[in-house]
């Protein structure tokens, strides 16, 4: 399809102008095709951007009109004379209200002009990104609504004086207790609980955190843990393909998470190697959990989202777990004793739901604290 012919058929779709039929098969090319969606999340923003640089637009034109009948019945004068100050004041007593509404618009003229500035040039790269830590709110309301629902199990294990710091979603890289989440997630706590998809809650400790990848080791530290000698799954040292379908399970609320989507770009935000794009819906919480391919192998760590557009994620590619457990294992003999595997495929030619069956247990809600 032509580029002009696709950009009309993309407007289109975005305008609601199709055909149920036309509307279904945009909607199977978009994710069949990550170049299409692409462009249509691209679109969809700036067509965001023209409507409202033209609403802007059309409120000076107002304005300027405004103030031109103002001028026209005499209302207001331009005069340079020096009595240009007494005439001002005497104007403001006689026309306070008119002065008021003046001031109204040009107040929303100056907002408008500040927003349409901000989409038409935005600001550094990161502040369009939203990481995908649970806010500390909501982490404590969820641990008020989780405590309830497992007080008849057991005790809670987090302290009663415990200050939640941040949260999201971790997965265990080896059996006996190491799990990999994202560093914004821990923050600056040494301390977390970890709960998984049965209620189950384990202590864990902090061990290792590298803010420039934006990944953090957590370590079970708690007898009622029980490990396990293998994985379901393998952590893959190579890159996922471009348009290769994948899935993630977190912890966006109490209850774990299923989203599925694909590879959308090689890269991430600015073109940046560590990372990969994923088009696929997150949430607050996802920050920290696995991204699988259909061979049951973890290929990416979800880690931001773009808040301007739809869909787009930005997962860190797995193999640099790899590299900073190999960058930290000389000089650190908890992370050397590390061992995780990238050939374990033994959920592999499983249907989906079968496979989610044996992940979501080695996949846990973080709660981080000091």
């Amino acid at each position: 399809m032509e580029d002009v012919l696709l950009l009309e058929a993309v407007e289109k779709y975005l305008n609601g102008e199709m055909q149920a039929e036309e509307k279904n098969y945009f909607d199977a090319l978009r994710k069949s095709t990550p170049e299409v969606d692409q462009l249509v999340v691209e679109h969809s923003l700036f067509l965001q951007q023209i409507n409202a640089y033209s609403e802007c637009k059309n409120l000076q034109a107002a304005l300027h009109n405004a103030h031109n009948n103002l001028l026209a019945v005499g209302d207001i004068t331009e005069s340079n004379t020096n009595n240009t100050q007494a005439t001002i004041i005497q104007l403001f007593r006689k026309y306070k209200k008119v002065t008021a509404i003046a001031a109204s618009i040009a107040c929303a003229t100056a907002l408008m002009i500040s927003a349409i500035m901000y989409l038409v040039n935005p600001p550094a790269s990161s502040q369009r990104i939203e990481q995908l830590g649970m806010e500390v709110a909501k982490l404590k309301r969820n641990q008020q609504v989780q405590s309830a629902q497992i007080k008849a199990v057991a005790e809670p294990k987090l302290p009663t004086d415990a200050v939640i710091t941040g949260g999201g979603t971790a997965f265990l890289i080896d059996g006996k207790g190491y799990l990999v989440t994202n560093a914004h997630v821990v923050k600056k706590s040494t301390k977390a609980t970890i709960i998984n998809a049965n209620g189950e809650e384990f202590i864990a400790n902090v061990i290792l955190v590298d803010e420039l990848k934006d990944l953090a080791i957590l370590k079970v530290n708690d007898k009622d843990f029980k490990p396990t000698s293998t994985l379901p799954y393998s952590i893959k040292k190579s890159a996922a393909l471009l348009g290769e379908e994948i899935y993630t399970l977190g912890f966006p609320r109490n209850e774990i998470v299923y989203n599925m989507g694909y590879l959308s770009a090689k890269t991430g935000l600015d073109g940046d190697t560590t990372a990969c794009q994923v088009s696929l819906s997150a949430n607050p919480g996802n920050s920290g959990g696995p991204v699988f391919n259909n061979n049951g192998e973890v290929v990416g760590v979800i880690s931001k989202r773009q808040t301007q557009a739809e869909g787009v994620v930005f997962a860190i590619r797995s193999s640099n777990i790899y590299d900073m457990l190999d960058a930290t294992s000389t000089s650190d003999t908890a992370i050397a004793k590390i061992k995780i595997s990238n050939t374990n495929k033994s959920i592999k030619g499983l249907e989906r739901t079968k496979q989610i069956q044996k992940l979501e247990n080695f996949v846990f809600l973080v709660k981080a604290y000091n």
